[in-house]
């Protein structure tokens, strides 16, 4: 029944993506600095797109609020497509549960676009510790109160909101210390001043490698495949642990649909490229192509997810 529905609605699409007009200059607004991970993707991606739209793409960083003053730029322009929003997941998902005045609406003043790419982090612990397992941590924890620590990249990011929900889903007493980055957080997991914390993987890695801290678990659902060893946060015994990130492409609210049709026809294409998706994949991204209603469905639900972990914590 379903499939019937949306079947008059589907069929089209290949005809309206070709029709759809495109503006000479498409800006694709980072919502954080030049040199961070998301802008990263946006210098892989952005050139890769200009192709395959055969018009000009160009990164425009507009940094501030967790990515909230980009999208807040992209959610207030004309939505003819010159304007386009590289969207990291803790800005369409997080930021709306911790930010007290976000000046925008994700669900609302945003049209999805296409899914890009997602990613997957890693429990990692110190490793003098007597701790091997989730299960151990966890035995550690509820037997030490008081006496683990875990870092973030500062109030409200994903692996400050990772470790909230762990410690929220299995009751182990588990205090919270915020840094400026990820880096000096993962320094003081291996110099011993933190316990654990969430980290991308393709960061952890090298130090999982040499020995300097111990993984303990991924994030997704699935194995994953430059950790293959290390278990899921699922199969380690916390059911419903799945908080992977992405990055997904969205317009400003009221695009039409055609146009919407032809740039996601454009991002599955560029994803379909073996040299792209190679160096998407050494940077520690795994490919999601899929259609708007996926990112869609994928924002709402991970909001929800957000919300019950951030419950209590406030940022700016």
């Amino acid at each position: 029944m379903a499939a019937a529905a949306l079947g008059p609605l589907l069929l089209p699409l290949p005809a309206m993506a070709q029709q759809a007009p495109l503006p000479p200059l498409i800006k694709l607004v980072v919502g954080y600095t030049a040199g961070g991970p998301v802008d990263g993707a946006a210098r892989l991606l952005a050139p890769a797109l200009a192709q395959e739209l055969g018009t000009q793409v160009i990164v425009e960083n507009k940094p501030g609020a967790g990515g909230s003053m980009g999208g807040d730029l992209v959610a207030k322009a004309a939505p003819d497509g010159a304007t386009l929003f590289l969207g990291a997941s803790p800005t369409i998902t997080i930021n709306p549960n911790v930010q007290r005045k976000m000046p925008f609406d994700p669900m609302k003043d945003l049209t999805p676009i296409a899914p890009l790419v997602a990613y997957t982090n890693v429990l990692v612990v110190n490793k003098d510790l007597p701790i091997r397992t989730v299960g151990e941590l966890l035995a550690y924890a509820k037997a030490h109160p008081g006496k683990v620590f875990y870092g973030s990249a500062g109030v409200g990011s994903s692996n400050h909101l990772s470790g909230a929900l762990l410690e929220k889903m299995t009751g182990a007493p588990m205090s919270h210390v915020a840094y400026k980055g990820s880096a000096p957080a993962l320094a003081d997991v291996m110099g011993g001043t933190l316990t654990m914390m969430f980290d991308i993987i393709a960061t952890s890695r090298p130090y999982i490698g040499s020995g300097k801290v111990h993984a303990l678990a991924v994030t997704s659902p699935q194995r994953n495949r430059m950790l293959p060893e290390v278990p899921t946060m699922i199969e380690s015994g916390v059911p419903g642990f799945d908080v992977g990130g992405w990055f997904g492409l969205y317009g400003p609210a009221r695009m039409d649909p055609a146009l919407v049709a032809r740039i996601n026809a454009a991002a599955r294409r560029m994803l379909a490229r073996e040299e792209l998706a190679a160096r998407l994949n050494d940077q520690g991204y795994d490919l999601w192509p899929g259609a708007p209603e996926v990112l869609a469905h994928k924002g709402v639900a991970d909001r929800k997810l957000w919300a019950t972990a951030s419950k209590g914590i406030e940022a700016e």
